[in-house]
């Protein structure tokens, strides 16, 4: 945790609130309503700061969503690096789908995928949250497809079977997950979703 002292007053004044705290508190509003519907008034009550504070530690709505989604790939999705790591494209898949489903089965996170929920119902004047959420997302399906690529160099995967097409296959179970989590589903329900999916994995 951050440990605000004098030098980080504001107008001399010392901040009487985490800033890490604050933002945890946010990233929570913004995963459970998106960006356009988390009004001010949510977040101030939910960070426990007014929205003057608000302002000044953090800039403006659109600024705290972008601190908060920093937050949410930095300790959220940090399975997703080490799942890359895993030695096959089989072993990836799987820590890809356990670390979604422990996300999904946590009692202290909000249910869905922040990134889906933030987009789905932006409007013109979100345009631009919408773009960034859209490039992140690119960013860790490129990651995944040059992961898979290197799987076919080394000839795991099965004739026929392209990079491309098994990390659009991978992304649509996430996806899946991720709904069925957000429309109630048990553990134990993606849990057999989990293993039905690896069972099903395409190896060479």
């Amino acid at each position: 945790m951050v440990s605000l002292c004098p030098s980080a007053a504001l107008k001399g004044r010392p901040r009487a609130f985490d800033l890490d705290d604050a933002l945890a508190a946010a990233l929570r509003v913004f995963w459970q309503h998106g960006y356009e519907s988390a009004s001010m008034a949510e977040l101030t009550a939910a960070m426990g700061i007014t929205k003057p504070s608000l302002y000044a530690a953090f800039g403006n709505k659109e600024a705290l969503f972008h601190k908060a989604m920093d937050l949410y790939e930095r300790e959220k999705l940090a399975y997703i690096s080490t799942a890359l790591e895993a030695p096959t494209a089989r072993g990836v898949a799987e820590r890809l789908l356990r670390g979604a489903l422990e996300l999904q089965t946590c009692a202290g996170n909000p249910k869905g995928c922040l990134g889906v929920i933030a987009t789905v119902s932006c409007g013109a004047e979100a345009e631009s949250i919408k773009a960034e959420v859209i490039a992140r997302r690119a960013s860790s399906q490129a990651a995944l497809l040059r992961r898979f690529a290197e799987a076919e160099a080394a000839g795991e995967l099965p004739e026929g079977m392209t990079p491309d097409a098994l990390a659009q296959y991978l992304f649509a179970l996430l996806a899946g997950l991720t709904i069925q989590a957000g429309a109630g589903a048990s553990c134990s329900q993606l849990d057999t979703l989990v293993d039905t999916a690896m069972a099903m994995w395409p190896t060479r």
